[in-house]
């Protein structure tokens, strides 16, 4: 069971909803999150997020994505656009991976009256959790030489991303009766969404493998790596983060111990609360960074 919820131009709990068609064809839409009062004077990030669910399940109406999104929208102060992708096994790869880059570009393109006056495309995040997460990760690699008219990519949130391989790691096992993603409910997402006659080596999942993307000449942005100490991906989220760093990325990693897949959409939850700090302490940093080398550009040009 999926419940959905309607988008509202009315403020509801600090945040009104919006949704936009991409491409009716495919399904392809936002749902643009707005904190309501904006803040006076200051420009607000732009966070693009994917949802998850295996890639087979959900969207950005989805009751708890909804509440999820609008609780970043309000805590971050942030412009946050939820993107509907095609689902499996309807759709596999590299459907979403299409679908998540297309919005990109249909954002980018969009004139300036689509969007709040003050939102900030030259702070622009993007972010996923779990197949999200996975997705975000994708999208960020195909964006690295792309030229974008107005839209600067700051920095990656993953949070608790979906990869994986053949081989079983020690969280896998371990973890492997989770609630809320067990090892068989895991495999069968892969088998749903990876090309037929494929396994878990496959680079979309296996991403840091022998045959994924070298990304040590891909312009990556900084990341922010959310790990849960009791989820069954912990492990493989743990070599991610090794291999980013590897290829001479920037990333910071933060695991919650006692965090089970999924925390995120429980906001009762210590860590979700955390989650929230911790991707706005990101953000901060990454807008002060861009701020201060814009300054420095502009200083040197008047040189």
């Amino acid at each position: 069971m999926t419940p959905k919820v309607s988008a509202s131009s009315a403020p509801h709990d600090g945040v009104f909803t919006r949704d936009t068609v991409i491409d009716p064809s495919r399904n392809l839409w936002f749902r643009l999150f707005v904190p309501s009062p904006t803040p006076d004077d200051l420009p607000m990030p732009v966070l693009i997020y994917f949802h998850g669910g295996g890639f087979v399940f959900f969207s950005p109406d989805f009751f708890p994505f909804d509440i999820l999104c609008r609780k970043l929208a309000r805590d971050l102060q942030a412009i946050v656009v939820s993107v509907n992708y095609r689902l499996s096994p309807e759709h596999r790869y590299p459907s979403q991976y299409d679908d998540g880059f297309d919005a990109l570009k249909f954002i980018d393109d969009l004139d300036s009256g689509t969007f709040p006056e003050k939102s900030d495309f030259g702070s622009c995040f993007i972010a996923g959790d779990s197949a999200g997460g996975n997705l975000a990760h994708h999208v960020v690699v195909r964006s690295g030489d792309y030229d974008f008219k107005k839209m600067k990519i700051r920095g990656l949130i993953a949070i608790q991303p979906f990869f994986g391989g053949e081989e079983r790691t020690e969280s896998e096992i371990r973890f492997a009766k989770s609630p809320t993603l067990n090892l068989e409910r895991a495999d069968w997402y892969w088998k749903a969404f990876l090309p037929d006659g494929s396994n878990r080596n496959h680079p979309a999942a296996h991403v840091f493998g022998a045959e994924g993307v070298n990304i040590s000449g891909v312009k990556f942005p900084a990341t922010l790596l959310i790990v849960g100490g009791s989820d069954q991906l912990r492990d493989w989220d743990r070599t991610y983060y090794e291999w980013l760093k590897n290829a001479g990325k920037e990333v910071e990693l933060v695991e919650y111990p006692n965090a089970i897949h999924g925390f995120y959409i429980i906001s009762e939850l210590p860590e979700t609360s955390l989650l929230i700090k911790d991707a706005k302490n990101f953000i901060q940093k990454r807008v002060s960074k861009s701020s201060t080398e814009l300054n420095q550009i502009e200083f040197q040009l008047s040189l």
